[in-house]
This record gives structure tokens, C-alpha cells and sequence, in this order.
């Protein structure tokens, strides 16, 4: 339950103004159809974990556990002070031509595109490296981004609005420091 209950925090506060929240937000402002968005949020979101979550479940098959522990500290690290770094959506991610797949391929394909590399995926891959628990650091990873982008998708800029998402990176930032800082001191 931990790795669930971790995961989910994670990953909902990583993805506070992530790119992937703003391309929520503009597809939800283009299309104007929020259950086919947020589905297809969703579908993109468990596939891309899904591997992820695999790649850091197989990390830990041939790296011992004073090697791994130190890999992972240094990485929930180097991902506090990513979280730091703002992101910001590229105008190409949505052009203006209709969508040739429809809301809801168009959603999953643009989706699941933004989020290779991006935060909340190497959190899933690090997070199933730290936790012996695939399917609950995925699950929890998934819920995570689905509560970040679900009510931006129903709600909005109203929404964008209401967060100071400076401070929510700086709180991110710190939860990843924390984790990190136990990683490498606290023995395996």
C-alpha cells in the first residue's frame, strides 16, 4: 500500500504544470468534449507506465541493492531539481487541422508522445526500482496523473488559476529531495 499511496502523491504533485497538464488543458480548450479526452489521458497514461514501471522492475534484476540504492538517491535528487525547472507546452504539441483520429486517438497518441521522458515517467521508473510492487507504483502512478489532469480537462483555466504551481514545484522538489536524501542514508 505504501508504493500505491507514494506513487499517487508523486506523481499528482510532479505533474502540477508539467507539460502533459498543460496539453490536458489545451486539448480541453480545443475539443471541448472532456470525457473522450480524459479516457484517452488515462489509456495513454496506463500504457505508458506500464512500461516504464516494467523498465524499473528489470533495473532491479541485475543491480544490487547498495548499487540501486545509491542510483536512486542520486536520481530523486537530480528530480527535485528538475522540478524546479518549469515546463512549458511547444505549439507544435497541437496543430489546428481537425484531429485525423478523432478526440480520443488523437488524445491517447498526443498524450502518450509528451509523456516519453518526461517527469512523471522517470518518477514511474524509479519509483518500481524502489518499490518490489509493480502493479501498485503503476496504479498509484496513473491515479497520480489522472487526478492532476482530470479536473484540468472538466475545470479548465479556471482551475490553472487557482494552484500557484511555484509553490507546488518547490513542495515536489522538496518530496523528491527528501526521498532521495533517505535513499542514501538510510541502509537498504
Amino acid at each position: 500500500m505504501e508504493a500505491f499511496l507514494v506513487s499517487t502523491g508523486i506523481v499528482a504533485l510532479a505533474e502540477m504544470g508539467d507539460k502533459t497538464q498543460l496539453l490536458a488543458l489545451v486539448l480541453a480548450a480545443r475539443f471541448r468534449r472532456p470525457w473522450p479526452i480524459v479516457f484517452g489521458i488515462l489509456v495513454a497514461t496506463i500504457a505508458n507506465h506500464a512500461m516504464a514501471g516494467a523498465l524499473g522492475a528489470w533495473v532491479t534484476t541485475f543491480l544490487g541493492p547498495q548499487t540501486l540504492r545509491w542510483i536512486l538517491g542520486v536520481s530523486f535528487i537530480a528530480m527535485a531539481v528538475w522540478m524546479l525547472i518549469p515546463d512549458k507546452l511547444d505549439d507544435e504539441d497541437i496543430d489546428k487541422k481537425p484531429p485525423r483520429f478523432g478526440v480520443f486517438g488523437t488524445t491517447v497518441l498526443v498524450f502518450f508522445l509528451a509523456e516519453m521522458g518526461d517527469k512523471t515517467q522517470i518518477a514511474t521508473v524509479m519509483l518500481a526500482a524502489r518499490y518490489d510492487a509493480y502493479f501498485w507504483v503503476v496504479a498509484g502512478t496513473t491515479l497520480g496523473m489522472m487526478l492532476a489532469n482530470a479536473p484540468v480537462v472538466w475545470l479548465g483555466s479556471r482551475f490553472m488559476h487557482l494552484i500557484p504551481l511555484r509553490v507546488v514545484h518547490i513542495v515536489s522538489a522538496l518530496v523528491f529531495a527528501g526521498l532521495g536524501l533517505m535513499a542514501l542514508v538510510v541502509p537498504a
